[in-house]
């Protein structure tokens, strides 16, 4: 993982341009709609909790990151949630890129 700052940092930036879907709910739900291209989950989400969002990411062939306690993504969203969407698919390279996740 090459820049954990940019990319809270950016992740914060996303939030405030309101190109964010927060909670695990909403989440499942614009992986299924397709809404969202990239998720990112807490690492200390719940192991069922992050089977579901990896199954149905995997699926919808959503790229996932799960490199970020949920303290420092609630940190840098200011919303205590484990389960985040990116809805514009600039943003979401960009979020893959800084964490070295190759996206398909």
């Amino acid at each position: 993982m090459a820049r954990p700052d940019a990319f809270l940092q950016l992740l914060g930036l996303v939030r405030r341009a309101n190109q964010l879907v927060s909670g695990e709910e909403f989440v499942l739900k614009a992986i299924r709609a397709q809404s969202i291209s990239v998720a990112v989950v807490a690492s200390d989400t719940g192991a069922s909790s992050l089977k579901k969002l990896r199954d149905k990411a995997t699926f919808y062939h959503v790229d996932l990151i799960t490199t970020f306690s949920k303290e420092q993504l609630s940190q840098a969203t200011g919303m205590n949630r484990t389960a985040y969407g990116v809805k514009n698919p600039g943003f979401a390279r960009k979020l893959i890129e800084l964490v070295n996740v190759k996206g398909e």
